[in-house]
């Protein structure tokens, strides 16, 4: 029969994920798993948004250029400047969620470690 997950959300609320016994905690509660996580949310947390940098970087140059060459109207290019600006403040929030998130999942594990030494 399954049971809840003995882990608590960040929001401390007891975790909702069902277990089937002798299991105690879901995946992303069992602290076997806490390197995995880690790993998993530093992965994701670096690669998708260096390459929209990149793009972004890219994109605003070949726009200068274009402007410079008189290919794209100054006020098209304003435009489009500003768009690819509010873009790239969002790639950089995304960045900071993640790193918030790496972070946030390592003091856990360390938590868990500590918890571990003193009931042991």
């Amino acid at each position: 029969m399954a049971v809840r997950c003995a882990g608590t959300k960040r929001d401390n609320s007891p975790c909702t994920a069902t277990v089937e016994p002798p299991q105690e905690y879901c995946w992303w509660h069992d602290p076997a798993n806490a390197e995995k996580r880690r790993r998993a949310a530093s992965k994701a947390g670096k690669a998708k948004p260096n390459r929209e940098l990149t793009g972004i970087k890219t994109r605003l140059s070949d726009l200068a250029d274009d402007v410079l060459e008189g290919a794209v109207d100054k006020g098209v290019a304003a435009v489009a400047s500003q768009v690819l600006n509010v873009y790239l403040r969002a790639v950089s929030v995304e960045l900071k969620v993640n790193e918030q998130l790496e972070l946030i999942e390592r003091l856990e594990a360390l938590e868990e470690v500590l918890k571990g030494r003193r009931t042991g």
